[in-house]
């Protein structure tokens, strides 16, 4: 195997890669192996036509495609090991020469690493954080607390009101005419919840169990079925069931209930201490990510298309796997939204860019103050690996690989790249 590289404009190489007559051949007759069950010549049993034979009939190409499927990755990773230059995209092939006893050539279009001019990035100046826990913040806990423990009770001396859990049947008509989709039985509404169209539920408030009564509607312009859109409509509404929400009382009870504590005072304390390590938390993000966007700011880079295009699809594929932890594939979720493969890779790509930056300015402040990553500290990361994963940290390492634990070491000195810039910050 030999390499060539060849810049171009922008942060983009050419490589030019080489494998032996020999390597081709090998892979043309893996090939063969693989296909020859499949193929059928009248005079020999399926299975055992001869290479040569099958070349003879559909052509010396007939492998081809197959052979350059195996062969590309192989050779492009041996050509990866080789290359000095850091390649931070997928390739684009292009086969330049492919024939039986010749060497089998290629070129990939990459993108490379671009170099990062730093402009400031120690004193850099970030607004302080409120971190204020008021007694406003530490009752909306509690009473979203109250909502999730609230009962339903069922109503029946008094008319509809706000807010209240409702079971009607309907039916809906345009000029005295029933349309499709507009009836309902043993329908559950909340009213207020915004269910149904504008001006529905607000109608419904002083509706009484068991007594027909009609709503006045208008459909919006923008409704999804155009035979009703901006039509005005009646519907014959019954309420047949009504239950309201009761919160527990607000004491010691119900603290000891929903808590670990006794009284309704230590059980507030503990919510102001969450809020208040919750608020801090999320000031020290904030923190992190102000001091990166202005030390991105400050700095010089040209990045390559092919760079942000790559971390694009890496980004889609992460969503995609995650979702499918859940059950979910990503062809259904795409049919839930209405949205496409390529339509999520556009959508990502600011988020995809801003990544690059960070992970660029920041590896440029590791380089620029010498952040070296220590045994102890790797070490320590193999242990959180291995207590992730369940599994013994010998076997993490041999599962990684050299050029995987490399990959860490350098994803922890970004990691203190961000401390260090975060520490060398002022605020005002």
């Amino acid at each position: 195997m030999s390499l060539q590289v060849e810049k171009l404009e922008k942060n983009m190489a050419k490589l030019t890669i080489e494998a032996s007559a020999e390597e081709l051949d090998k892979a043309i007759e893996s090939a063969y192996r693989k296909q020859k069950g499949k193929i059928s010549i009248p005079g020999f049993r399926k299975g055992k036509v001869p290479r040569q034979v099958i070349e003879r009939m559909y052509g010396k190409e007939v492998f081809y495609e197959d052979a350059v499927n195996s062969l590309i990755p192989e050779v492009y990773g041996k050509a990866l090991d080789e290359c000095e230059e850091e390649i931070v995209s997928s390739p684009k092939i292009e086969v330049t020469q492919i024939e039986a006893g010749k060497p089998f050539i290629f070129t990939a279009e990459v993108a490379l690493k671009p170099e990062v001019k730093l402009g400031q990035y120690k004193g850099i100046e970030v607004e302080k954080a409120d971190m204020t826990v008021t007694e406003e913040d530490i009752m909306k806990v509690v009473e979203r607390e109250r909502e999730n423990n609230a009962r339903n009770i069922s109503v029946e001396d008094r008319p509809v009101k706000d807010g209240d859990m409702t079971v009607i049947d309907f039916e809906g008509f345009v000029d005295d005419v029933a349309f499709e989709g507009g009836k309902g039985e043993n329908y559950p509404l909340t009213i207020g919840s915004g269910a149904f169209i504008p001006g529905f539920e607000e109608q419904l408030i002083g509706a009484e169990i068991g007594k027909e009564m009609e709503v006045n509607v208008t459909f919006p312009e923008d409704y999804q079925a155009e035979a009703l859109k901006g039509k005005a409509a009646v519907f014959k509404c019954t309420v047949k069931e009504i239950k309201e929400k009761e919160l527990p009382e607000l004491d010691d009870e119900f603290a000891a209930e929903v808590s670990e504590f006794d009284t309704l005072a230590e059980y507030k304390e503990s919510v102001k201490k969450n809020l208040e390590e919750q608020k801090e938390k999320e000031a020290k993000e904030k923190k992190e990510e102000a001091v990166i966007e202005a030390i991105v700011a400050g700095a010089e880079m040209d990045i390559p298309e092919a760079m942000i295009e790559t971390q694009q699809k890496q980004m889609v594929d992460d969503f995609a796997q995650r979702i499918s932890m859940q059950g979910i594939s990503v062809e259904q979720y795409f049919q839930f939204t209405g949205t496409n493969y390529q339509q999520m890779v556009e959508q990502m790509k600011p988020q995809a860019e801003k990544r690059i930056k960070s992970r660029l300015v920041l590896e440029a402040v590791a380089q620029a103050e010498n952040i070296e990553v220590t045994d102890e500290e790797f070490d320590k990361e193999m242990e959180t690996m291995a207590e992730v994963y369940q599994m013994e940290v010998d076997k993490i390492r041999e599962m990684l690989g050299e050029k995987e634990q490399k990959n860490i070491r350098k994803d922890l000195a970004v990691k203190k790249a961000s401390e260090f810039v975060v520490e060398n910050a002022k605020e005002k």
